[in-house]
């Protein structure tokens, strides 16, 4: 047996390393095969339409609650889950 016997499986690993790491990287990126938006789109730009609706205005901080809070009600916050086994 010869020393150049084993210098192929050496050299096997960061071929077969790099080949897939090659394959993968380009199944998963598809540069060759992707849409180029930006070059391929044509839009055509138009002036925005709709009004603005002034609906509610609140100044100053007059209320510390929310109405409809639950933080005092924690049965209601806190479903607690049931053990089918107890």
């Amino acid at each position: 047996m010869s020393d150049d016997s084993g210098l192929w499986l050496l050299l096997a690993g960061p071929v077969g390393a790099s080949a897939l790491y090659w394959t993968l990287y380009r199944y998963y990126r598809n540069t060759d095969k992707s849409h180029g938006f930006e070059r391929e789109t044509k839009v055509a730009a138009q002036p925005v339409q709709g009004t603005d609706i002034k609906v509610d205005e609140i100044t100053g901080t007059q209320r510390t609650r929310i109405d409809g809070d639950n933080v005092s009600d924690y049965r209601a916050r806190v479903r607690r889950i049931r053990d089918e086994f107890s």
